[in-house]
């Protein structure tokens, strides 16, 4: 059984710093320089100033980039920027946001999550993690001794029963509202009732708890807790230590969305679209071909399938859909993995398609980078920024739940939770209950 707690969360006191939405930021692995100066200029007190603190010239082992996180969140909480709340509360929040002119809501909430170590427990990671982002973020919490941004994870329940509860209470409670760098309006309402924090807590009990995005700081508080324990810092099993900040959202939330990942590759010998039929041909079946990029996803959309790619060449200008012809193929290429991993579209893309086609025929293996939105793939080919982009479907949930409940790890950049969980709504404490 998970094991989710209500706790005393520190806020931003809006008397002294002003809208909240001068002070929250995104997680840290979604700014970028440019950003994250911006972030810096709107408010002395933006959540990006723990978050990613800036690196400055002379930096050492005494004064760095963490120490200087550390400084500042004492020094909030000293001059009580930062406040901590009363009571143990739980804190929802709902998210409104537009995806290719569409509006959707997210609604969820936060709460404090015990660790457990994977493959041991009913929390489950989907995607695989690296060494370099663990130790930035395990020096993160050396210094700051918070989790300054949380985790995300998801819950199955269909019918949304868990969320029924709250909805009841915040309906006619205002919230503090705060608009992020995307226009994201994020509203955010404190739960103390105890009644209330008991029912949620009772019905999520048995469910497991799915992480959607935030492995990297999952396995960091992990590794913080296994620390402290060794430094005889951690005073019992309910000491802060153990448990993490996690936003908690329904499988069945309407508003729950995984957007594609497409993939623009460059550093390939040169490759046309006829050259690009003539290696997919055994494979797949041709079931499209477009002059631009919209009509070819939404073919690739239409068909509704893990097996349907789409590719266009930047030489060229052409656009096709392919259909894999067998899955026999898959099986052969990936004995290992389970018949749902083999069937997810990102894993035909890498394993038969660059791996096997395209690196296994000319040797070379293509550079690739990561976009979401269509309009990116089509500036990309416009200025000729990659040479092949692919047209990607996007897993469903179904498939989280199946892989990763099954402990098997989904492939690189399967999915993207959009939109991300604000940094600076709530601060848990990894020192102070």
């Amino acid at each position: 059984m998970a094991d989710i707690r209500a706790f005393r969360g520190y806020r931003y006191d809006l008397g002294q710093v002003g809208a909240l939405s001068d002070v929250i930021c995104p997680p840290y692995d979604v700014i970028d320089t440019a950003l994250q100066q911006h972030l810096y200029e709107s408010s002395p007190y933006n959540a990006v100033r723990v978050e990613l603190t800036q690196e400055q010239p002379g930096d050492d082992d005494i004064d760095n980039k963490y120490v200087r996180a550390g400084r500042a969140i004492k020094e909030w909480i000293g001059a009580n920027v930062l406040r901590q709340d009363t009571a143990r509360s739980l804190y929802v929040l709902e998210q409104t946001f537009e995806v290719e002119g569409q509006t959707f809501t997210r609604r969820g909430f936060l709460a404090r999550v015990r660790l457990e170590p994977f493959g041991t427990g009913t929390i489950f990671p989907h995607e695989q993690t690296f060494s370099g982002p663990k130790a930035d973020r395990l020096k993160l919490y050396q210094s700051t001794a918070f989790n300054i941004s949380p985790i995300f994870g998801l819950y199955p329940d269909d019918t949304n029963e868990v969320f029924g509860k709250i909805d009841a209470i915040i309906r006619n409670a205002p919230p503090t509202e705060a608009h992020d760098h995307l226009g994201v309006v994020n509203k955010l309402w404190v739960i103390t009732d105890t009644h209330t924090v008991s029912q949620l807590i009772g019905l999520l009990g048995p469910k497991p708890v799915f992480i959607a995005d935030g492995h990297h700081r999952y396995e960091t508080g992990l590794k913080y807790l296994e620390e402290e324990r060794a430094a005889g810092d951690v005073a019992d099993d309910e000491a802060p230590q153990n448990f993490c900040l996690m936003m908690l959202v329904s499988m069945g939330d309407p508003g729950l969305m995984i957007q594609p990942t497409h993939r623009l590759l460059s550093g390939l010998p040169e490759i046309t679209i006829e050259r690009l039929k003539v290696l997919l041909t055994a494979d797949f079946e041709i079931v499209g071909e477009f002059t631009d990029a919209a009509d070819c996803w939404d073919h690739v959309q239409l068909e509704d399938s893990q097996s349907v790619l789409g590719f266009g060449s930047v030489t060229d200008g052409v656009w096709i859909a392919v259909k894999l012809r067998d899955s026999a193929r898959m099986d052969a290429l990936a004995p290992e993995a389970s018949p749902e991993w083999r069937s997810l579209a990102v894993s035909i893309l890498h394993k038969l398609v660059i791996d096997k086609l395209l690196v296994g025929t000319s040797g070379v293996t293509p550079t690739c980078r990561y976009v979401h939105q269509l309009s990116e793939v089509t500036e990309a080919v416009k200025v000729k920024s990659c040479q092949l982009a692919c047209l990607v479907p996007p897993c469903g949930m179904e498939h989280v739940e199946s892989i990763a409940g099954s402990r098997e790890k989904m492939p690189q950049k399967s999915t993207y939770f959009y939109p991300k969980i604000p940094t600076g709504l709530v601060f848990h404490s990894l020192k102070k209950e």
